[in-house]
C-alpha cells in the first residue's frame, strides 16, 4: 500500500456566492496547498462540509482535485456515512474517479455497538480496493472507535492506518498493538507534537491552509531529532491552532482563507459565517502568527 504522506490536508470545499462548488476555485486550492507543503489532501472530509454535498458534487469534487494535483500528490476521497450501503456505493464511485485511498468516519447519530462498527468498515474495505483510512472523532460521532476494534480492523489488508482523535492512551495502545505499516495520524492540529511524540507519523490538518511549511518544520524537526526546535515550533502554532477551532470547524478556516487573499466563499447552512467578534479575534490570532 502507498504512504500518503506525514502533512495531508482536509481540504475545505469553495462555494460561490450563491452557495454552488466552485470546482475552478477547488482545482486552484488544491494546487495551493500542495505547492505549501502538504503532501496530500483529503476531500469532502468535514472540513469540506460533507454533510451538506449531494454525491453528484462530491463525485465530481473528487475528479477536479486528482486531475488538479493527482500526479503530484495522494488525493484521499471522504466516503464515510452513518448509512453502510451508502458508503459502500459512494467509495465504488469514488474509486472510479481515480482518487488513491478512501477515508472512512466512524457512523455518526446511530451509535452502533463496537461489533457493528467492525463490520460497517470491514464491508466497505472489502467492497474496494483502495486503501481505506479510518476517522475517529468521538467530538462531533457521539461514540469512540476503540482501541481493540481499530487493531482488529487493522488486520484486513486494505485498512492501513486512522485519524484519531481521542487521547493518548487509546493513541498508545492502538501504536503498541498495531501491524507493522499501520499508520496513525492526528486528527487534531493542536495535538500533532504530542501525537508525534507518542509514535504517530503525522496529520490530518486544517491549519496547514494557511502555515502548512510552519507544520512541516515541526514535523521535519522532531524526525531529525531537534525536538526543542519542534516544541519552539509547536509554541508557536499553537495559539493559531486554538484560535481556528473557537468555533465549529470550517467556520473559521474560510474565514481566515479569505482575510489572508484567498476567499473560498460561504458556508452552507446549518453553518454561518463567523461575527464580527469571532473575526476580529480571529484576525488578531493571524496578526501575532505573521499571517496578515
Amino acid at each position: 500500500m502507498p504512504s500518503f504522506g506525514r502533512l495531508l490536508t482536509a481540504m475545505v470545499t469553495p462555494m460561490t456566492h450563491d452557495y454552488a462548488v466552485d470546482y475552478k476555485r477547488a482545482a486552484e486550492l488544491a494546487r495551493r496547498l500542495v505547492a505549501s507543503g502538504s503532501d496530500g489532501l483529503v476531500v469532502s472530509g468535514t472540513t469540506g462540509e460533507s454533510p451538506t454535498l449531494s454525491k453528484a458534487e462530491k463525485l465530481r469534487l473528487f475528479a477536479t482535485v486528482v486531475e488538479a494535483v493527482g500526479e503530484k500528490v495522494p488525493v484521499i476521497a471522504g466516503t464515510g456515512s452513518y448509512n453502510t450501503a451508502e458508503t459502500i456505493e459512494l467509495s465504488q464511485e469514488a474509486e472510479k474517479t481515480g482518487v488513491h485511498g478512501l477515508l472512512l468516519v466512524t457512523p455518526y447519530y446511530n451509535k452502533p455497538p463496537q461489533e457493528g462498527l467492525y463490520q460497517h468498515f470491514k464491508a466497505v474495505a472489502e467492497s474496494v480496493s483502495l486503501p481505506c483510512i479510518l476517522y475517529n472523532v468521538p467530538s462531533r460521532t457521539s461514540i469512540n472507535l476503540s482501541a481493540q476494534t481499530t487493531l482488529r480492523l487493522a488486520q484486513i489488508p486494505n485498512v492501513i492506518g486512522i485519524k484519531e482523535c481521542a487521547d493518548l492512551g487509546q493513541l498508545t495502545e492502538i501504536l503498541d498493538g498495531a501491524p507493522e505499516g499501520f499508520t496513525v495520524w492526528s486528527g487534531d492540529d493542536s495535538a500533532l507534537l504530542p501525537y508525534l511524540a507518542c509514535g504517530a507519523y503525522g496529520i490530518v490538518s486544517v491549519a496547514s491552509h494557511l502555515v502548512g511549511p510552519q507544520m512541516q518544520e515541526l514535523i521535519t524537526a522532531f524526525r531529525d531529532g531537534q525536538v526543542d526546535q519542534a516544541a519552539r515550533w509547536n509554541r508557536r502554532l499553537l495559539p493559531f491552532f486554538k484560535a481556528l477551532f473557537a468555533v465549529t470547524n470550517p467556520v473559521l478556516v474560510k474565514a481566515a482563507l479569505e482575510m489572508t487573499g484567498f476567499p473560498v466563499g460561504p458556508l452552507r447552512l446549518p453553518l454561518v459565517a463567523a461575527t464580527a467578534v469571532e473575526r476580529a479575534a480571529l484576525q488578531e490570532a493571524l496578526a501575532k502568527a505573521d499571517l496578515l
